[in-house]
């Protein structure tokens, strides 16, 4: 079961990801800030939790969070900046806009850039231990979602609107056939189908 607070004294609000291991489309981040009283049975990492149900847990959290913000990072920027940089700046651009200010924050994983003088946790697998970094998780999963599912209407060879820009075999093909698209990463794969498959390998959950 997810714990609901990392302490109970301060503010927090836990951040999370989605689309860092992309090889196309932006980087998202959400923030989210839960009350005291928060619970949904069904609420996990968002890699936990199939696609419908996340849409659901999106509207529950949005209804009963105290405050919660999505934010991204473009694809352009991620290649002149980096992913690690750009998913920091995603979460910083997503803390920004919080109608609550938060006084700590929760951040899945083991890295992070210091958000102003905020203190920060940095949590490995906090989206499977923490309620408000899997909130945060779900936001960021399914706003990213419905972004790239836009974008297949455009491209719809690549196949976005099932792998999302992950580094699947379908969509590693299909840059082999039609090449790189405007939305594509460019520091992540100039580089041939082979080189692909052994750099990202198929290990990412759509």
């Amino acid at each position: 079961m997810l714990k609901t607070n990392y302490q109970t004294k301060k503010i927090e609000a836990g951040c999370d990801e989605a689309g860092r291991g992309c090889l196309a489309g932006p980087v998202f981040a959400a923030a989210v800030i839960l009350p005291p009283y928060f619970f949904h049975p069904a609420l996990n990492d968002s890699k936990q939790v199939p696609e419908e149900l996340r849409y659901e847990l999106r509207t529950y959290i949005e209804l009963h969070a105290v405050a919660s913000s999505v934010a991204q990072v473009d694809h352009e920027e991620i290649d002149r900046i980096n992913i690690l940089k750009a998913s920091f700046k995603a979460m910083h651009l997503a803390i920004d806009t919080l109608k609550t200010k938060p006084r700590l924050l929760l951040i899945d994983g083991n890295r992070f850039t210091r958000y102003g003088r905020t203190p920060h946790e940095c949590i490995i697998k906090g989206d499977a231990t923490y309620a408000s970094i899997a909130a945060a998780s779900i936001l960021a999963k399914t706003y990213r979602d419905d972004f790239m599912k836009n974008l297949h209407l455009q491209y719809p060879h690549y196949k976005w609107i099932t792998n999302k820009g992950y580094g699947t075999e379908e969509h590693r093909k299909a840059i082999e056939v039609h090449g790189l698209s405007p939305y594509h990463r460019k520091t992540f794969q100039c580089c041939s189908s082979s080189q692909l498959s052994l750099e990202m390998g198929v290990m990412f959950k759509v």
